[in-house]
């Protein structure tokens, strides 16, 4: 809800405000009968008082605010997270996943999430895609490549989705499309997994080819 641009707002609040639309390319008002939930990560009040958020919006939709704390302060609910994230991409991506391992379990609920659930979910689709026993492995990355998990925002996630992308494209043999390809692996549609590829500049790697070197020998010299 906080990325709205400025010049959509008016419109958004029209549309709760009289409960009528048009649609786009539209000249006909259409009734709406809806109940809005919002959701944002970002400090509306701080918005409004930059100029970045009009406050006649604001306060209609602030009618009954919840306020969520971040996952770290609610880690009694990251093995639900766990367990909903583990039954979402297995059935996606069709694989069979038996368990998830205490220790694995334990230093899930151990990390401080930066990302929040929207870290854990990459993280666990991570997993499932490199899961090859039925045995769900940690998709925490070593201490070695802290750089994953301390980059903020955007760079964490990114981070994330390229590692994803990677292993199945290495998978697939770098196959796209097809039963056996990437997109299929990852349940995406081909067109989509070329853009997310063009997007975070991910190309086959250059097969190194093998050459023979034939060394010219010295012609013999007749006598």
């Amino acid at each position: 809800m906080g990325d709205i641009p400025i010049e959509v707002q008016p419109k958004l609040l029209r549309a709760l405000q009289e409960r009528e639309f048009e649609r786009l390319g539209g000249t006909k008002t259409r009734k709406a009968n809806v109940r809005l939930i919002a959701a944002t990560n970002r400090d509306l009040e701080k918005m409004v008082a930059r100029g970045e958020f009009r406050s006649d919006l604001y306060y209609r939709l602030n009618v009954f605010p919840i306020l969520l704390p971040p996952l770290r302060s609610r880690r009694e609910d990251i093995p639900a997270l766990i367990e909903h994230f583990v039954d979402k991409y297995s059935r996606k991506l069709r694989k069979h996943i038996e368990r998830v391992p205490e220790e694995t379990m334990s230093a899930l609920i151990s990390y401080p999430w930066p990302g929040n659930v929207r870290e854990l979910q990459n993280l666990i689709e991570r997993a499932v895609i490199l899961c090859r026993n039925g045995v769900l492995p940690s998709p925490l990355p070593e201490e070695s490549s802290e750089t994953v998990i301390t980059g903020s925002g955007s760079n964490a996630l990114e981070n994330v989705n390229r590692t994803l992308l990677l292993h199945a494209l290495e998978e697939a043999d770098w196959r796209l499309g097809g039963p056996q390809g990437a997109a299929t692996k990852l349940g995406l549609k081909r067109t989509t997994l070329i853009y997310k590829l063009k997007k975070l500049g991910i190309s086959r790697p250059m097969r190194r080819s093998r050459t023979t070197m034939q060394q010219n020998r010295p012609s013999a010299s007749t006598q």
